[in-house]
């Protein structure tokens, strides 16, 4: 049932997306058999989209009666939504050379490529938070295309994401403080 509310939250920012004239697209999906998401990502762009959907973030609860029961019980669902605005390259300091890159073949549907092209891409990164003081190795994969460097141009706009998305909650935490 959470994975059908998941689905149905996924829809919704969709057709909102629409509305406002974005570009939604599926980066990553989990679906289950029964038609909703374990875990999707999903990349939106456009004039205003993090300022509009900022507030998204958190946990999202539902109570109904689902399609899938059948003696009429109300079910609780929970689904988390993280809005992460996409970091520009200006705005975080990373050392390219520090960073190792692994390459692998990508699985799933996509013919005799799959077996033949390592497309799919590995990045680890050495980071320093700047909350503990201690260096923490960030890991990201990507495999959402089948030409590799999309697929690391990709990874280097998650890690300047995550990057910024930690430096910048440092930032905050020690304003209220």
């Amino acid at each position: 049932e959470a994975a059908l509310f998941a689905g149905d939250l996924l829809n919704m920012y969709q057709h909102f997306s629409e509305s406002q004239g974005w570009k939604f697209e599926i980066m990553e999906a989990n679906i289950t058999g029964i038609g909703g998401y374990k875990e999707v990502s999903a990349l939106i762009s456009g004039p205003s989209v993090y300022s509009k959907l900022k507030y998204e973030s958190g946990v999202h609860r539902v109570q109904r009666v689902p399609t899938t029961e059948t003696q009429g019980r109300m079910h609780t669902s929970v689904a988390t939504v993280a809005v992460l605005p996409e970091a520009e390259k200006f705005e975080v300091n990373i050392n390219e050379g520090n960073i190792k890159w692994d390459t692998f073949r990508s699985s799933g549907a996509g013919g005799q490529n799959v077996n033949k092209v390592e497309s799919g891409v590995r990045l680890r990164y050495p980071w320093k938070n700047p909350n503990t003081g201690e260096t923490e190795e960030i890991l990201i994969e990507c495999t959402e295309t089948r030409d590799q460097p999309k697929n690391k141009e990709r990874a280097l706009s998650r890690l300047r994401t995550f990057i910024y998305d930690r430096e910048h909650q440092k930032y905050v935490d020690d304003i209220a403080d």
